[in-house]
């Protein structure tokens, strides 16, 4: 195979290659002999079908798939042949009509020079599980489980109270006609504070005016930046009443047996495993900020940092619809703050891999499984996860990729030079 590589830029290469017609002439003959040994169409036996039919049925879809196999394959062996370094995916497209000839135009990873990670100061933080971390996530569950009891008196902390409101500003009322309810947990911090704050000491049935000043980005556009007359009235005041850990409690939390001690044991799995994706999330921070800050001077692929940032730009669009925001039209350079982001996000992305690659870093089965384990345990049926994983090869791609990457950043940590800084297990999961 005859190939042909020239630079368009520092990082940009543009390949030109060709497929061996005789090898994909095989290829789909063989297809299609196979498919004709097992056809089943209807005026004809099984196996009989004439060649000329199964190549009408089925020739352009397996003439595609053999032609897409061919182009990574003989793509992926002009790479190696030619010791390139691909950042990110090429394109590539036919080179003239009709026939086997392709252009591939793609970015390379930039020379890093000597990748010396001992010079790297790595701060690694470490957080144990402890007994009143086990009782505060009890008495967490206990707060998921409360009922409420209507009382009497004035509203405290920790009470529900539910509410009816109207407001005046700048002499309109809203709503035009009638009141707003909603209910809220003083102390939650759910409501606005200067509203929660008034409603602290009223019984059900008291009404009262505040005016309260709300920010200029506030989400109701009409009180944005102004001066709100707010009248509430107290409808209904109620305390929590908390369940105790009996057996009833700790089986409704899927312990079969109903003992405490297996109930305190499963909480520990439990924060154990949010502690230890915790302390991962800001070793690899720590170990990214380091190898940012050493390798900031290297230029990075243009079009892999464009991609990266508009794909960045793209989740945090898709996750403000989803908290109900209205988006509108969203402009072609709505990437353009990501940029920055991104481009330290493919630094650290291109690093990692280089360092795997320069030290034959391989992806270790064991810890691939406990992941995989480990992600599986959080569900009622594990073992479907987990078959789920085995049988969706873009999963099982997405896992191998994550799990590499942790390798790689523990083997960065461990050979840079590191301080251990104790965290508690509140401050260690506040990433």
């Amino acid at each position: 195979m005859q190939v042909s590589v020239e630079s368009l830029g520092a990082l940009e290469r543009r390949m030109t290659f060709s497929l061996p017609a005789e090898r994909l002439e095989a290829q789909v003959g063989g297809r299609l002999r196979e498919i004709a040994r097992g056809a089943k169409i209807k005026g004809f036996r099984p196996g009989k079908v004439p060649a000329k039919v199964i190549e009408q049925r089925f020739g352009a879809q397996v003439r595609a798939e053999v032609l897409d196999g061919l182009l990574r394959e003989s793509f992926g062996n002009a790479v190696r042949e030619n010791a390139l370094q691909i950042a990110g995916s090429p394109r590539i497209e036919p080179a003239g009509e009709g026939g086997l000839s392709y252009v591939a135009t793609f970015e390379v990873v930039p020379d890093f020079g000597e990748i010396d990670v001992s010079k790297l100061q790595v701060v690694r933080h470490t957080a144990e599980v402890t007994e009143a971390d086990i009782d505060a996530m009890i008495e967490n569950l206990r707060l998921q489980r409360r009922t409420w009891n209507p009382v009497e008196r004035a509203a405290a902390v920790g009470d529900a109270v539910e509410l009816e409101t109207w407001s005046e500003v700048e002499g309109e009322r809203l709503p035009a006609e009638g009141v707003e309810r909603g209910a809220t947990v003083i102390g939650s911090g759910a409501m606005f504070p200067a509203i929660e704050a008034a409603l602290t000491g009223m019984a059900a049935g008291e009404e009262k005016a505040i005016e309260v000043e709300f920010p200029a980005d506030w989400r109701v556009p009409q009180f944005a930046g102004k001066k709100v007359l707010v009248h509430l009235k107290a409808t209904k005041v109620s305390e929590p009443v908390l369940p105790e850990v009996d057996a009833a409690f700790i089986k409704s939390f899927g312990v079969k047996s109903g003992e405490l001690e297996q109930f305190r044991a499963d909480i520990r799995t439990n924060l154990q495993r949010e502690l230890k994706g915790a302390l991962m999330t800001r070793l690899r921070r720590e170990v990214g900020e380091q190898l940012i800050a050493a390798y900031a001077h290297v230029e990075m692929p243009p079009k892999l940092v464009e991609n990266e940032a508009r794909d960045m730009a793209r989740q945090t669009i898709e996750q403000a619809r989803r908290q109900g925001r209205q988006i509108g039209e969203i402009p072609a350079d709505a990437h353009l703050p990501f940029m920055d982001a991104a481009r330290k996000r493919v630094l650290v992305g291109l690093l990692v891999g280089e360092i795997a690659r320069r030290n034959e870093l391989k992806l270790e089965p064991r810890r691939l499984t406990e992941t995989l384990n480990l992600i599986a345990s959080t569900y009622e049926e594990p073992e479907q996860v987990i078959e789920l994983y085995r049988n969706d090869p873009q999963l099982m791609a997405g896992l191998q990729a994550r799990v590499m990457e942790e390798q790689v950043i523990d083997w960065i940590a461990e050979r840079a030079q590191h301080t251990e800084q104790p965290l508690s297990f509140n401050e260690a999961i506040r990433v």
